[in-house]
């Protein structure tokens, strides 16, 4: 059964999406058989992966209403060992029309578990909130990455989002597990980037990737041409950052050696969680 992985954080603008294209495509260019799922209303991951609108014959709305088999809606992609489920606007009302389901839930799991057996892994691109489809996503996964953006606003709201992994963990999903955390969009020039990723080291510890995605404009412009930052520019820093996470996350969270001059931050101790940023002021653990 393939490993499935949620890619989730209900604030916006943290490199989620872009997170969950480059890893799926990342285990794909390893030759890992993966499989990408997006279950965001906004589809930019579709798009981002380079499927249009009107090429899309079933979405994973089809899925989750229960017109489709999952493998129905599996479109391959430019890349060999990467296929995509992809979305569709009508999946903003989704949400209404499973609410008077049964094991409403679990409707993404159940869908999911013929699909697992031809996948290596499975990346769930979830819509940036907390709601039905996110509670489906984290239902049916093995593990929830956790994208932070190196800025302040960024860590608001994470103490929401772990709530609602310990409620999954304790009502609907026991083997849940944070596969850990990234920050992403890091620039090494600005001293709020370091100060941001040593809040995030002393509240997650040894759960935050070594990995860090630095920022990239070869990054921002692959999805314009609807493809990973692997077929758009394979030498520039952000494909060899996603790369090196897919690595990391195959070797189970093994750490690697990071220098400063490839992402700017040294290895932190990890002291009492509840501990401030001082230009911050923000309490994680609080």
């Amino acid at each position: 059964m393939g490993k499935v992985i949620a890619v989730a954080n209900q604030k916006g603008g943290v490199g989620k999406t872009t997170t969950a294209i480059n890893l799926a495509a990342s285990f794909a260019a390893i030759e890992h058989p993966t499989l990408l799922i997006d279950i965001d209303p906004q589809a930019n991951c579709s798009s981002g992966i380079g499927m249009e609108p009107e090429e899309i014959e079933n979405s994973i709305y089809e899925v989750l209403i229960g017109d489709v088999p999952m493998e129905d809606a599996v479109i391959s992609s430019e890349m060999p060992f990467l296929d995509v489920v992809p979305s569709h606007i009508n999946l903003v009302g989704a949400e209404i029309e499973m609410i008077d389901v049964s094991e409403r839930e679990r409707i993404l799991k159940k869908a999911l578990e013929r699909a697992r057996r031809k996948y290596e892994f499975v990346v769930i691109d979830c819509p940036p909130s907390l709601g039905l489809l996110t509670l489906n996503s984290l239902t049916a996964a093995s593990s929830v990455l956790i994208p932070v953006q190196a800025e302040y606003f960024a860590l608001e709201g994470l103490g929401q989002l772990l709530n609602t992994v310990k409620i999954v963990r304790q009502h609907l999903n026991p083997e849940l597990d944070i596969e850990g955390v990234l920050l992403t969009m890091f620039d090494t020039r600005l001293r709020l980037s370091n100060q941001v990723a040593e809040e995030v080291r002393r509240y997650f510890g040894d759960k935050v990737f070594e990995t860090i995605v630095r920022r990239n404009v070869r990054v921002s412009e692959a999805p314009s041409f609807g493809q990973p930052v692997l077929l758009y520019d394979s030498t520039c820093k952000g494909a060899r950052n996603y790369i090196a996470l897919a690595k990391e996350i195959l070797e189970d969270g093994t750490p690697a050696p990071a220098s400063d001059d490839e992402d700017g931050v040294a290895e932190e101790a990890v002291p009492d969680e509840t501990q401030q940023t001082p230009a911050t002021g923000f309490t994680l653990g609080s």
